[in-house]
């Protein structure tokens, strides 16, 4: 099983926070940043945990500004 990559953009004050956040879920999440001038971050997520991590996303939408983006648009963005 591969892992499910999901892309966001974020204030980039808070990726820290964020991968703070969703990495403190052992073995759930990893947040990699793609773009840290524009917030862009990159989260791999485990088989299996796509909900939790959806839940937890969700959470931190109420505080910090979080946006999907298409994979294809993060990395034009950050070329």
């Amino acid at each position: 099983m591969q892992t499910t990559r999901r892309c966001y953009q974020v204030d980039r004050r808070q990726i820290g926070f964020v991968k703070f956040i969703l990495e403190a879920y052992d073995n759930v999440a990893v947040v990699s940043t793609v773009d840290a001038r524009r917030g862009l971050v990159q989260i791999r997520i485990a088989p299996g945990c796509e909900k939790l991590v959806d839940g937890i996303v969700d959470a931190l939408s109420r505080t910090v500004e979080i946006i999907a983006v298409e994979d294809n648009n993060a990395a034009i963005l950050s070329g």
